[in-house]
C-alpha cells in the first residue's frame, strides 16, 4: 500500500476544462500520486481536511511586476507572500533593463543570471520571467534566453517607443537607459525573431511576445485636451486622457505587424469594450496567428463610477460600469482566456504628485479567488472550472508551464488552492499580506477566500498564517517541455 506524503481529504477538486468533483488526493515526492475515494489517512504523513471546501489547481499569476517600485528581493519576499496567501502557487514575473528593476543596461546574458541569484533565495512561491528587449542585443539573445535561459515570454511596451523618437528629452532616454530607438521598425526587427525562434521550438511551446497596446502618439493629444478641460472625477479624466480608442487602434497596429511576422501575441489587461472587440476582430482576421486575450482583476472588479482616489491610477485605465460588464461577458463567453493581477506593489511616495506625474499602477495578486468567485461565481453564474481555467490551466497553457503546473492530474506538481466560497471578509490591508501601504479595495467585502495553498506538496499558506520562508520558491524554466 503506498505511502503518501500528503493526502487531501474530502475535498471538491475544481478540475479544468471537466468539472467539479469530489476525490482525495494523494502526494508522494512533490507530485500528484493519485486521485481517489477514501485514500486512507493512516498511510500519509500529513492529512489536510479539504471537507465542505473547493481544491482549485494553485493559480498562475502570469501578469506580475517584482521589484518595480522597491528593491528587488525585498518585493519577491513581501508579494510572494502576499500571492502565497491567495492561493497563487506561481508567479511570472515581467522584467526589463533600464530605470527601477536592477536599474542596470547590457546584455541579458549577464543580467538574468543576476537576476536569477537574487531571486533564489526570495520567493515564497515558484516563479519565472517575462523578459523586455530593449536593445538589438537583447533581440540577438532571443533564441539563447529560450534554449537556455528558460524564458519563451518577451514583451514590448508600445509607450516606450515615444521617449526614445527624435525629441525625446534627456529625461526620458535617461529613464530606459538606452541610445537606440524602440520604435515600430524596432518593434517589426523584435518580431520577426520572435516569429523565427516561435517557428524553431514550436514543438514545445508558443515563444511568444507580450504587448502593452496603447498608443503614446495619440495620448499624447488626449491627455492635453483632458488637462486643459478637467473634471473634479480623476479616474475619469485619466480614463479620457488615454481614452478606449487608443487602445483599439494599437491592437490593431501590433495584429498587422504579427501578421507579416508570423509572431504569437499577447494582447496584455485588455480593459475596455474596445479593446476586446478589436482583439476578438485581429483574431478572427488572421487566424494563423496566435493571440491571447488576457483581462486583469482590476479591470473586472474596479470602475471609474466608483468613488475611487487618484492611488487607483493605473495603465490602461479603470474604464466606466458599461466597459466592466463588457469584459465580464467577454469572460463568460471564453474570449477572455487568462486573469491576472498586472501585481505592482507601490509605496504611497510613488503616489504623490499630481494624476499626471504620480505613478500608476498598485497590487491585487491576493484577490485573484475573491474577485473571480465573487463578481464571477456568485455574481454572473461563472462556472468554478472555468475559474480554474483562467486563473491556472490556460495560463499553464499560453506561458509554456503546462501540465507541471496548471493541472489537476498525476504527476504535475501538487499545487493547491483550498478555497472556502462562501467565506466572506471585508479587506483590509492585514488579509492582503502586502508591503503595499493602501489598496483601492479597501472595505469592499468578498467572498471565496483561500484556507489553504499547497505549493509542491507543501503548504505554504493556511488559515491565515503563512508558513513557509523566502527561498521556498524554485525557478521554473520555460518551455518546460524542453527544460524538463
Amino acid at each position: 500500500m503506498d505511502k503518501y506524503d500528503m493526502v487531501i481529504k474530502g475535498g471538491n477538486l475544481v478540475i479544468p476544462y471537466l468539472g467539479v468533483k469530489k476525490s482525495d488526493i494523494g502526494i508522494i515526492d512533490e507530485k500528484i500520486a493519485t486521485i481517489g475515494q477514501d485514500i486512507p489517512a493512516a498511510n500519509a504523513q500529513t492529512v489536510i481536511d479539504a471537507s465542505n471546501r473547493y481544491v482549485f489547481p494553485g493559480a498562475i499569476d502570469s501578469h506580475f511586476h517584482i521589484g518595480i517600485y522597491r528593491p528587488l528581493t525585498e518585493d519577491a519576499q513581501s508579494e510572494s507572500t502576499s500571492a502565497a496567501s491567495g492561493g497563487v502557487t506561481t508567479i511570472l514575473s515581467y522584467f526589463r533593463t533600464g530605470h527601477d528593476y536592477l536599474n542596470k543596461v547590457g546584455p541579458y546574458r549577464e543580467i538574468l543570471p543576476e537576476l536569477l541569484e537574487l531571486s533564489d533565495k526570495s520567493f515564497i512561491v515558484d516563479y519565472g520571467y517575462h523578459l523586455a528587449c530593449m536593445t538589438e542585443d537583447h533581440i540577438n539573445e532571443i533564441e539563447w534566453l529560450v534554449k537556455e535561459g528558460g524564458v519563451s515570454t518577451l514583451k514590448y511596451y508600445m509607450f516606450y517607443k515615444l521617449l526614445t523618437l527624435a525629441g525625446a528629452t534627456p529625461e526620458a532616454n535617461n529613464y530606459l537607459m538606452i541610445d537606440n530607438s524602440v520604435d515600430f521598425g524596432y518593434l517589426y526587427r523584435f518580431m520577426k525573431e520572435v516569429g523565427r525562434v516561435n517557428k524553431l521550438y514550436k514543438e514545445y511551446g508558443n515563444i511568444s511576445l507580450s504587448v502593452h497596446c496603447e498608443n503614446p502618439e495619440i495620448i499624447r493629444a488626449t491627455q492635453a485636451e483632458v488637462q486643459a478641460n478637467p473634471s473634479d472625477v480623476p479616474m475619469k479624466d485619466y480614463s479620457n486622457a488615454r481614452p478606449p480608442w487608443q487602445e483599439e487602434l494599437a491592437i490593431n497596429e501590433t495584429a498587422i505587424m504579427a501578421r507579416y511576422t508570423n509572431c504569437p501575441v499577447n494582447l496584455l489587461h485588455l480593459s475596455s469594450q474596445k479593446a476586446v472587440e478589436a482583439g476578438v476582430d485581429v483574431s478572427q482576421r488572421y487566424p494563423e496567428i496566435d493571440f491571447l486575450l488576457e483581462g486583469t482583476l482590476h479591470h473586472l472588479g474596479l470602475s471609474n463610477d466608483m468613488q475611487l482616489e487618484q492611488k487607483a491610477k493605473v495603465n490602461p485605465p479603470l474604464r466606466g460600469d458599461s466597459d466592466v460588464d463588457f469584459l465580464w461577458d467577454a469572460v463568460l463567453k471564453d474570449t477572455i482566456k487568462t486573469v491576472v493581477s498586472d501585481h505592482a506593489c507601490a509605496t504611497l511616495e510613488k503616489k504623490k504628485g499630481d494624476l499626471w506625474t504620480s505613478l500608476p499602477g498598485f497590487g491585487g495578486t491576493s484577490l485573484m479567488f475573491p474577485v473571480l468567485v465573487t463578481d464571477g461565481y456568485h455574481k454572473r453564474g461563472l462556472p468554478l472550472h472555468r475559474i480554474a481555467e483562467l486563473s491556472s490551466a490556460n495560463p499553464a497553457r499560453y506561458h509554456n508551464v503546462y501540465p507541471k503546473k496548471g493541472a489537476i492530474m498525476v504527476g504535475s506538481d501538487a499545487d493547491f488552492a483550498i478555497v472556502d466560497i462562501d467565506k466572506e471578509k471585508e479587506i483590509t490591508l492585514e488579509n492582503l499580506y502586502t508591503a503595499q501601504e493602501f489598496s483601492p479595495e479597501l472595505g469592499m467585502k468578498y467572498k471565496g477566500w483561500t484556507d489553504y495553498t499547497i505549493l509542491r506538496g507543501k503548504v505554504v499558506f493556511e488559515k491565515g498564517q503563512v508558513t513557509a520562508k523566502p527561498g521556498n520558491g524554485q525557478y521554473i524554466k520555460r518551455p518546460v517541455k524542453l527544460h524538463y
